[in-house]
């Protein structure tokens, strides 16, 4: 079962110096007719292991990170390619600038830390902003990120790094980026819920769509390779776009807006954040890469990911008939 901490049954420890837990018994269906488990978009069979682990290790949390409340690896996304996190933000709280500094130093920590050091995308808020945030109600999250963070500050990459063995994303097996998102301090912005009338794109965009409050999905053309992303992206310069401060360039607008789940699984596992993210007049500054406009993600597809695994509507129907009565799997399925 995956999950923040681990796919490990027997014994297991979180640390060095923590009390083993034996695991007495495990369970499964009997006379189970699949050896194998299939690995594609949620929900899968190991969503329900996934919500387990984190019931189970939810306490354990504050213990071993300190500062840390609660984490959230969103099986949506595909699990470790989003993993969002509510921490403590306690260092200055005499100071009239409310920034990210403490959950900074907490999301270091979660980035080596077990398997949740696999989480590519770690968007952490600091709960003294809103204490009763939920951290499962994924609009939520998101509209208070949006409302405070700042892209020409709270953008933090981890360049040629180690990914999830999972994560098409990259540039090769295990090789790709992360990115932390870390948020904190006053609201700074109103979210755009609607698209404006007089709304302009640059040529070959087209059929804008609100996926959130503040987000908004734009079909583009089909993806070639970098230099043609980059070129196309280098266009976007609207300043009607300033409500929305989370763009997304989709292959289809539609159905990343259609519902939450499409928006968590396009946009999280189809994009490398060294690669994929752009901004709206971007600009290095001391190797600190920012913007000053809409924050750009390219979750198009692109030539070297997997192909998706769609299900066969025929081959389905024949496994179906076997299980009606007097054929070879009846009663079984």
């Amino acid at each position: 079962p995956e999950g923040p901490f681990g796919d490990h049954l027997g014994y297991y420890s979180l640390k060095h110096d923590f009390p083993l837990m034996k695991v007495h018994k495990v369970y499964h269906r009997k006379d189970a007719i699949w050896t194998f488990t299939v690995v594609g978009r949620p929900p899968q069979e190991d969503t329900s292991f996934g919500a387990l682990i984190h019931e189970i290790t939810g306490p354990v949390i504050p213990n071993e990170i300190p500062g840390l409340h609660e984490v959230n690896a969103v099986d949506a996304a595909g699990v470790h390619p989003l993993l969002l996190a509510i921490g403590s933000e306690r260092y200055t709280p005499f100071s009239s600038e409310k920034k990210p500094q403490e959950i900074l130093t907490i999301a270091n920590h979660i980035l080596g830390f077990g398997q949740m050091s696999l989480a590519k995308y770690l968007i952490i808020i600091a709960k003294e902003d809103n204490p009763n945030l939920d951290i499962h109600n994924i609009e939520e999250f998101f509209t208070h990120v949006l409302e405070r963070v700042d892209w020409t500050r709270d953008l933090h990459f981890h360049t040629k790094t180690t990914i999830d063995t999972l994560d098409y994303s990259g540039t090769g097996l295990n090789s790709g980026s992360k990115v932390v998102i870390a948020a904190a301090g006053e609201k700074r912005r109103e979210l755009n819920r609607e698209i404006p009338g007089d709304l302009s794109l640059p040529d070959g965009f087209s059929n804008p769509k609100v996926v959130l409050p503040g987000i908004l999905a734009i079909s583009g053309p089909k993806y070639i390779d970098e230099r043609t992303a980059k070129k196309d992206i280098d266009t976007f310069t609207n300043h009607q776009l300033e409500g929305f401060p989370l763009i997304l360039l989709t292959d289809d607008s539609d159905f990343v807006a259609k519902t939450l789940n499409n928006f968590l699984w396009t946009t999280f596992t189809r994009s490398n954040p060294s690669h994929d993210i752009h901004g709206v007049d971007s600009f290095v500054e001391n190797k600190h890469w920012g913007c000053r406009g809409s924050l750009i993600i390219d979750t198009r597809i692109k030539p070297h990911h997997s192909p998706p695994l769609i299900k066969d509507p025929a081959i389905e129907k024949r496994v179906d008939e076997l299980g009606v009565k007097g054929k070879s799997l009846y009663g079984i399925i």
